[in-house]
């Protein structure tokens, strides 16, 4: 015996056929093997603040969290974050049963859409999506139903078109999946933009799941506006974010849903087979970085926007058409100055060219065709490393 089966039937349900390894272990492999600078997946190179690490360890030694935590998250992150939302964005949520901690947002993302979606439904996400959203609709028995944003070279970056998203709301969507700040393209949606969506939501009486993770993490004159703040939104939406970029702690994998009881109670139910809980002793951790003063997430935007630039100036030196992100900590270009057209052979030899990783957008489309020639660098690591980067990228010019 083999301890295979003897079926012809593929082991991987149709759902998730169309799903390989992401193209972020994939591309970090190849960072790994080759040694070339990864400017992929976005992680920091340095960790966040000091006295956030050291509330961790004293809560370990403590022996707080170090057993099952509550199913909702610990009483005093879930405080947190509702004195967060509401200092922030005045919004007023209840930390017994409005909040939900999660492993992550990617964990909230696939709860929220197993909890609230039916097979069959239609979901509006706007693409190039971040990979997991396709994934996660798919588990849901969903259909995923693209609105892109498109490339406007005269502006410099992406837009949605208002016309096209509602041409896409049919009789069968549930609910809208919204990215603000956008990854991967680094758009930040406007008030005015925002304010349609919601029109659009309450109108045809649609679920909205927003993926704020980057709410932190806006440059120039750009504004994160929650989109749960708009007249009949908070109602129907179920806003989602997370510590990992905002503090500089991906590996800790907190994150956290908010909602009115009846979304939240719905969220849990789907959540609670998935990890159930994690992260026990970091959410105390988290509950103290939620309560850093304003200069803490004043200067730490202010250095992603330097290193945004620093990055983004040795991209334009290189031949590459750089998109200028308002949001995240990543920078979409076009590779066609450079005589190239498939970001995704570009990325598989960038590391041997240049000894550069970086993450092809075509993987983020339905249409590959659509993002072909658009690649992904992240600039949330040290500058030294952004300008050894730069530096290497310069032999594409020669």
């Amino acid at each position: 015996m083999t301890g295979m089966t003897s079926s012809a039937r593929p082991l991987l349900n149709r759902r998730l056929a169309e799903f390989g390894t992401t193209i972020f272990a994939e591309m970090s492999a190849l960072a790994l093997s080759t040694g070339a600078i990864n400017l992929g997946q976005g992680f920091p190179d340095t960790d966040g603040p000091e006295e956030i690490r050291e509330a961790a360890v004293r809560a370990l030694r403590d022996g707080r969290g170090n057993q099952y935590p509550p199913g909702p998250g610990v009483p005093e992150l879930r405080t947190a974050i509702t004195a967060h939302q509401l200092r922030r964005y005045g919004l007023a949520y209840d930390p017994d049963t409005e909040v939900l901690v999660t492993a992550g947002a990617t964990e909230a993302i696939a709860a929220a859409l197993l909890a609230l979606v039916e097979p069959g439904d239609e979901v509006i996400a706007f693409e190039p999506y971040y990979d997991s959203y396709a994934a996660c609709i798919a588990m849901a028995g969903g259909r995923r139903v693209p609105v892109t944003l498109r490339a406007h070279e005269d502006e410099g970056r992406f837009r949605l078109d208002l016309d096209e998203l509602r041409d896409a709301v049919t009789d069968r969507t549930r609910l809208l999946l919204i990215n603000t700040p956008h990854n991967p393209t680094g758009t930040v949606l406007t008030r005015e933009e925002l304010a349609a969506i919601a029109e659009l939501a309450v109108e045809r009486d649609l679920l909205v799941v927003t993926d704020e993770v980057y709410e932190h993490l806006v440059f120039d004159d750009a504004e994160h506006v929650p989109l749960a703040t708009f007249p009949g939104m908070r109602e129907r939406t179920v806003t989602i974010s997370s510590s990992g970029k905002t503090f500089s702690f991906t590996g800790w994998k907190v994150g956290w849903v908010t909602g009115t009881a009846e979304l939240v109670t719905a969220v849990r139910t789907a959540k609670q087979y998935l990890t159930y809980v994690s992260a026990g002793p970091f959410q105390y951790a988290i509950a103290e970085a939620l309560r850093l003063p304003d200069s803490y997430f004043d200067s730490f935007r202010a250095d992603l926007r330097r290193k945004r630039n620093l990055l983004g100036d040795g991209l334009r030196t290189a031949g590459f058409e750089v998109y200028q992100p308002q949001g995240t900590y990543f920078i979409t270009t076009d590779i066609t100055p450079l005589g190239e057209k498939d970001a995704y052979a570009f990325c598989r030899a960038l590391p041997e060219r240049c000894g550069v990783v970086a993450i092809p957008n075509s993987v983020f489309y339905d249409d590959p065709d659509a993002g072909r020639s658009q690649v992904r660098f992240t600039f949330c690591k040290k500058d030294d490393v952004l300008d050894e980067a730069a530096s290497r990228l310069q032999r594409l010019a020669v």
